[in-house]
C-alpha cells in the first residue's frame, strides 16, 4: 500500500506491507532512528511520537493508518542539531536520563502531557507518563525535568519519592515501574 506522512514537516511517501507498524516504518523506512522499539506491545512507551499533535505509542499504529496524518519524533523537536528543545533540555538539566533508551519516548510523552496539562503537579506527571518505562533512572529526575519544562520548581512542595510512592502501593511499601518507584529496575 502506498502511503503519505508528513513526518517533522516532510513529505514522505512509500509503499509499505500493510502490517507494517508506523515504528518501523519511522525507523527503516525513513531512517529515523530517535524512535526506539522496546516491546512491540505498547508496554513500555520507547517509541512514542505525537501523531497530529497527540502522544501516541507508535508500535500500536500501523503505517498505513497515519497515511495523511502529520508525525513528529525526537528529531523533529529542535529546530536544529545544536538547539535542544525546552523538554529536552530540562530532561539534560534535571538528569531526567541514564541509559538514554526510553529518553526520546519520555520526552515525546512529556511534550504530549504539557499540551494537555502545561502545569501539572508531581502526581499528574507520574500519572501522565505511568505507560514509558524507564529500567534505568527510578523516575524521581524524569518527574524533576517534567516539572522544570512546565516551568516549575522541581523543588517546591516536593515530597520525597518514597513518601510519594509509599502512600500508593499495596501495604505501603515501594510499588514497582508503572507506579514510578525508586527502584532501578522495572
Amino acid at each position: 500500500m502506498k502511503v503519505g506522512i508528513t513526518v517533522n514537516g516532510t513529505e514522505t511517501t512509500a509503499d509499505v506491507e500493510p502490517r507494517l507498524l508506523l515504528a518501523h516504518y519511522l525507523r527503516d523506512v525513513i531512517g529515523l532512528k530517535a524512535t526506539n522499539v522496546g516491546c512491540d506491545t505498547t508496554s513500555c512507551g520507547a517509541c512514542t511520537v505525537l501523531v497530529d499533535g497527540e502522544s501516541v505509542k507508535s508500535c500500536t499504529v500501523l503505517a498505513v493508518q497515519a497515511d495523511g496524518q502529520s508525525v513528529t519524533t525526537m528529531e523533529g523537536l529542535s529546530p536544529n542539531s545544536t538547539k535542544l528543545h525546552p523538554v529536552a533540555a530540562a530532561f539534560r538539566a534535571e538528569h531526567g536520563l541514564q541509559c538514554g533508551f526510553c529518553t526520546p519516548g519520555m520526552v515525546m510523552a512529556t511534550v504530549g502531557l504539557l499540551k494537555e496539562n502545561p502545569k501539572p503537579t508531581e502526581r499528574e506527571v507520574r500519572e501522565g507518563l505511568e505507560g514509558n518505562l524507564c529500567r534505568c533512572t527510578g523516575y524521581h529526575n524524569i518527574v524533576r525535568a517534567v516539572l522544570a519544562a512546565s516551568g516549575q520548581d522541581p523543588d517546591a512542595g516536593q515530597t520525597t519519592t518514597v513518601e510519594a510512592d509509599a502512600d500508593r502501593s499495596p501495604g505501603g511499601g515501594v510499588e514497582s515501574a508503572p507506579g514510578f518507584s525508586t527502584g532501578s529496575g522495572a
